[in-house]
């Protein structure tokens, strides 16, 4: 937009709005009022700070991991032998954290709420929390697949391999990071470090130095963007470069087009006086691990660097169980039980208008996961160590948040267009 045409804030901008459209000119007056609010909130971030010293610690500490793994260091005692006494209770211990992992690992809803019940007791882990609003999202997509819009997109087959795809992500990551959250917890009841356990848990060496350094600094930015890039580079060969979704999901016109059309939203909804605002990012290439991190860390810098964000989001994680519903977050739009009976293709009307619904029109239905979706096994992972380099390193900068990131807006427009697409009948495959 030429800024010296047409202002935000200044006198042109009002005599331009008479000349539009209704619609448009609601669109407008709604971006004006998104871009004073960003920068209002910005006002008051601050950026998540990422220690150099502790990065090139842990450089060193990786680099003789990978000499060790190549036959070109010398093997050292990293913690002391344990007394036959003191590694019998640690069996013990790894058993109790495998069987507390299985328990909350069933489906969305209760992983989503571990994670939540992890931070409310150790505020210190942070990516517990931003684990849990982006499970939230896993939730939410999940049961789409079974609510008023996209089964008129997706036939059944796809809706079925779109949800194991979800899935399968959702709870490889919960089976490999919880399992390290419950390993601190068990260290701090003992009052000594017991990452050198990690190893027994399947998780990557990468993740041994950062304990390590978290449990003498508590550098909860550190810790957060190693779990960050270890959980996604845990599950990219794993799922997202696992043949099978491959070619069911992501090399499918449907996941193309959802990217194309920004539909591919990761919300992080806050309470903000009486209402409930919605951040969040767009995740524009879900098949390429470097945005998803870098999109991972721009979340963190927006749930914990923006204060309203970070005091509004815990409220509402707090005061809001997850259900999977989307009506957890805007009950004026979805409701998780049907309404009125579903309409057949040919006969379905148009109901939302913005970010609200047309007058007389009802709730768009968004069940709960569990009246939709069964549990299913976890299959075990692929074993295997993605840790080979030192380039994963160039993450550990410090972090801002970005300059836009409110999608209440967004959001609204997004959800129009999934209703546009299935009001014109076009069935993407």
């Amino acid at each position: 937009m030429n800024r010296g045409k047409y202002r935000w804030n200044g006198i042109d901008l009002l005599h331009k709005l008479a000349d539009l459209p209704q619609e448009a000119v609601e669109w407008v007056k709604g971006k004006a009022q998104t871009l004073a609010h960003e920068k209002k909130l910005l006002a008051a971030a601050h950026r998540i700070p990422i220690d150099p010293l502790s990065v090139e610690a842990l450089r060193k500490r990786l680099q003789w991991k990978l000499a060790l793994q190549e036959g070109n260091a010398e093997p050292a005692k990293e913690a002391p032998e344990t007394e036959p006494e003191a590694k019998e209770e640690e069996q013990e211990l790894l058993e109790r954290i495998l069987r507390e992992r299985d328990v909350h690992i069933r489906n969305n809803v209760t992983r989503t709420a571990a994670y939540l019940h992890m931070y409310r007791e150790h505020p210190e882990l942070h990516w517990a929390l931003l684990a849990h609003m982006v499970s939230r999202n896993g939730g939410w997509s999940m049961t789409d697949l079974r609510g008023d819009l996209l089964p008129f997109l997706l036939n059944e087959e796809q809706c079925e391999n779109v949800f194991a795809f979800l899935e399968r992500a959702n709870a490889l990551i919960f089976r490999d990071a919880y399992p390290q959250l419950l390993l601190y917890r068990a260290s701090l009841q003992m009052k000594r470090p017991l990452f050198h356990l990690l190893p027994r848990l399947g998780v990557s060496r990468f993740m041994r130095p950062v304990w390590d350094r978290f449990w003498v600094e508590r550098e909860s930015g550190l810790l957060t963007v190693a779990l960050i890039v270890n959980e996604q580079h845990y599950i990219e060969e794993r799922v997202v470069r696992h043949p099978s979704f491959q070619s069911t999901v992501l090399d499918t016109l449907f996941f193309q087009t959802q990217t194309l059309l920004q539909l591919n939203q990761v919300l992080l909804p806050y309470v903000q006086g009486d209402r409930i605002r919605l951040a969040g990012l767009i995740l524009e290439n879900f098949s390429s691990v470097r945005e998803r991190i870098e999109v991972g860390k721009k979340l963190y810098a927006i749930l914990f660097g923006i204060r309203a964000v970070a005091e509004g989001a815990q409220a509402f994680a707090c005061g809001r169980r997850h259900s999977g519903s989307r009506a957890d977050y805007w009950p004026h739009l979805f409701a998780p039980v049907r309404k009125e009976p579903p309409r057949p293709r040919g006969q379905l009307l148009e109901r939302l208008d913005g970010c609200k619904l047309r007058p007389g029109a009802a709730p768009l239905y968004s069940p709960a996961l569990t009246d939709v979706w069964k549990d299913r096994d976890v299959e075990p992972p692929i074993p295997g160590d993605w840790f080979c380099d030192l380039s994963v390193l160039d993450y550990f900068t410090e972090i801002s948040a970005p300059f836009s990131f409110e999608m209440t807006q967004d959001c609204g427009i997004g959800l129009k267009k999934i209703e546009l697409a299935v009001l014109a009948g076009d069935l993407i495959v």
